[in-house]
């Protein structure tokens, strides 16, 4: 057992024992110990968030506690509450914190709209890390706010959010220029000419996904290679019109990139992509030799403990 679920399970059995039950705590309770600078710190960190929302139904004494807990969290994601967070515990958990670094809002997608996410992001100027993955009821003005709100931004997650369009894109990029990782997978609003624009605002940017997006050309890949020379990781899986030419630009000018994700991109064959296994990029599509050796022994039937050599 883990130092962490052991100072877990010892606290769970302080707040479950009666008060003759507990050794040495014959005249205090549990809440007369300093708030904020122990239970806070150093006691309320050990459990998990879901646990200490529900502990605030104890008494008005563990409310208000909790109250503080929360206004001092610097981090709130989905691993801490659960897969699904009701409209009104949102709500109620980051109404009054001011000092959020990270935030992941991927386990209220299903209903999260910007009357509840706009003023989270006014109030948590300080955020480096955003994720709205999957958010399908955001609009655009989501984006424009983490862009105006948000200008220590450095991660931004907008995965399959269709509603990211081009304006909103350049407002990002002019507003969020330390920017590390940005996924636009499946936003296909999003075109050429906006992330051309934002690549030459992030020369920090070190991951970039376009993937699932027919409206990305080789423009878009070449502009990234040139602009971003800190690019370590790029996803382009099902961008149809990328070309070999492009890859080749990957190649000159991203002498740090570490893995590319081509499946799907028809146009894009080992001509190019050669040069990078012999970086040792990690890429996504095998060798030509190695995917017909895996056909022939799909389509032949051989047994998984033969193997053939080239």
């Amino acid at each position: 057992m883990t130092d962490c679920n052991q100072r877990s399970d010892g606290i769970y059995a302080a707040l479950e024992a009666k008060p003759g039950e507990r050794p040495g705590w014959s005249k205090y309770q549990l809440l007369d110990l300093p708030w904020e600078d122990v239970l806070v710190t150093h006691v309320l960190c050990y459990l998990p968030l879901r646990h200490l929302v529900s502990l605030q139904r104890v008494s008005k004494s563990f409310r208000s506690l909790i109250q503080i807990y929360l206004s001092n969290c610097r981090s709130f994601d989905p691993e801490q509450t659960g897969p699904h967070i009701p409209k009104e515990a949102f709500c109620s958990m980051l109404c009054d914190n001011k000092i959020l670094q990270s935030l992941s809002v991927h386990g209220c997608c299903d209903w999260i709209t910007n009357e509840e996410l706009l003023p989270v992001i006014g109030q948590n100027q300080q955020l480096q890390r955003v994720d709205l993955h999957g958010c399908l009821y955001l609009t655009r003005h989501a984006l424009v706010a983490v862009a105006l709100g948000c200008p220590r931004l450095q991660h931004l997650g907008l995965a399959h959010c269709e509603w990211v369009d081009n304006l909103a894109l350049r407002s990002l990029a002019d507003h969020c220029t330390e920017l590390r990782t940005l996924d636009l997978t499946a936003c296909r609003q999003v075109r050429d000419e906006a992330v051309c624009y934002g690549a030459a605002r992030w020369p920090l940017l070190h991951s970039l996904s376009v993937a699932i997006n027919a409206n990305i050309t080789d423009t878009t890949v070449e502009e990234v290679a040139k602009r971003c020379r800190e690019l370590e990781h790029l996803d382009l899986t099902g961008c149809l019109r990328v070309r070999n030419e492009s890859i080749r630009t990957v190649a000159e000018y991203c002498p740090k990139l570490q893995s590319l994700k081509v499946n799907h991109c028809h146009n894009v064959s080992e001509a190019s992509l050669g040069i990078l296994r012999r970086r040792n990029v990690q890429i996504d599509v095998e060798p030509p030799l190695q995917r017909a050796l895996v056909l022939l022994q799909n389509v032949v039937g051989f047994a998984p403990s033969i193997n053939l050599q080239i």
